[in-house]
């Protein structure tokens, strides 16, 4: 017989009471990230230079301070961090969760920045706060501080008429005439053909491009060659942006005819640090010369290239297959074997890595892999070509194999044909 009576209970009531009562004592990843990054913005009476040397010990949200220092162990965990590397990691985490004017927002990526570079490594805390989404990406392109030396002589409208024009090689334009963003590539190219220009009309007493006409344009034009024809360019795409804008009254470039940028003919390599590169005993250095030399893959390919891009004996690359000649999946499988020897617990999910890399899951660099394979990786894939169509004199096949336009497979094919 039940003495005291029955206690009946809600279904659930019981369960989310203990929840709640050890949440203090068993926090998790998860459940503190529901509550960060916080919505509301402390703003600054005025803005004052950090001293991030002077840091409070104890940050002003400590919860928030947690939820870094496992996001930071999580993260180190999972891309098989070093003990170092890790806790210098949670360290800079910790001084950067202590200045924040606004405690629990995202971290801004210019506070990273001023961290002492002798005592933290900057890029580990900056890929766990853009992994945990807590990152505030505030920094600027480093075009656009290149971009800035360049113009710092010219005349302050000049220099405004040239950032409109930068700004939509940057960032493209939805007015007429529209245009894409540019890469930084050409961004670079053109602005270095146009700013000479520009320097030789402000020492003439030009202070606007509305001053410029035809024949400022002729006498800053190169007589000939490809720097003619980089400058024209550069100076058509200048006016145009500028015409379309009203910023200035005639396109001075109309109807001045620059040519074309001269093609320079491909020519063989030496065959010496080749068959250096193919029979050495850096399992890297003979992955990457059997692979370039043997299938002519481009630079931006071999860097890009994952580990599931090799199935099946060959190469899936965007829009063609490559069978892999027998070489090449011999020194592909002994660069495999010695990856995952060196690096065990990397998630980079590319087949070719780094030292750096490894701890990350970004491509290696284009210094890297010149610096690895000793040679220019453009000259063996065109030598590979150019060997090919002296063999098969079809230009068709070069396409096929290589990748190539019928009118860049017809630059292999001039020193070929009489």
């Amino acid at each position: 017989m039940n003495q005291h009576g029955q206690q009946l209970h809600f279904v659930g009531m019981v369960w989310r009471q203990r929840r709640v009562d050890r949440r203090p004592e068993h926090d998790t990843l998860l459940w503190k990230h529901r509550f960060y990054p916080v919505a509301h913005e402390q703003l600054t009476l005025m803005q004052m230079p950090r001293d991030l040397s002077r840091a409070r010990t104890e940050p002003p949200d400590p919860v928030f301070a947690h939820l870094l220092e496992d996001a930071a162990k999580d993260h180190a965990r999972r891309h098989g961090w070093s003990k170092t590397r890790t806790t210098t990691t949670r360290q800079g985490l910790r001084i950067l969760a202590s200045v924040q004017d606004t405690p629990g927002a995202r971290i801004k990526a210019s506070d990273v920045e001023l961290l002492n570079p002798a005592a933290f490594t900057r890029q580990p805390i900056l890929d766990v706060l853009k992994a945990a989404g807590l990152l505030q990406d505030d920094r600027l392109p480093s075009i656009v501080a290149w971009f800035s030396k360049k113009v710092a002589s010219l005349p302050e409208t000049m220099t405004t008429e040239f950032e409109i024009w930068f700004n939509v090689l940057l960032h493209g334009s939805m007015k007429a005439p529209r245009t894409k963003a540019k890469a930084y590539a050409t961004i670079k190219a053109r602005v270095r053909s146009a700013v000479p220009a520009a320097v030789l009309w402000a020492a003439n007493g030009r202070t606007s491009l509305r001053e410029i006409t035809r024949e400022d344009i002729d006498s800053a034009l190169p007589d000939q060659g490809s720097e003619r024809a980089l400058t024209g360019t550069a100076l058509r795409s200048l006016f145009r942006t500028l015409k379309a804008r009203r910023l200035v009254f005639i396109n001075p470039t109309t109807h001045i005819k620059t040519g074309r940028p001269e093609s320079r003919i491909p020519l063989p390599i030496n065959e010496g640090p080749m068959r250096a590169a193919l029979h050495s005993g850096s399992p890297v250095r003979t992955a990457l010369a059997t692979l370039i030399g043997y299938h002519a893959l481009r630079s931006v390919e071999v860097r890009a290239l994952k580990l599931t891009d090799l199935r099946d004996g060959k190469i899936h690359l965007l829009h063609r297959q490559i069978p892999l000649a027998p070489p090449v999946r011999k020194s592909l499988s002994a660069w495999l074997d010695y990856r995952t020897a060196k690096w065990p617990e990397t998630m980079n999910p590319h087949l070719f890595i780094s030292k750096q890399s490894a701890v990350r899951t970004t491509q290696v660099s284009n210094v890297w892999l010149i610096d690895n394979l000793g040679l220019s990786p453009q000259a063996i894939r065109e030598d590979r070509i150019l060997y090919e169509a002296r063999t098969t004199n079809d230009i068709r096949r070069l396409c096929d194999l290589f990748g190539l336009s019928v009118k860049g497979a017809e630059r292999y094919f001039r020193d070929t044909r009489p």
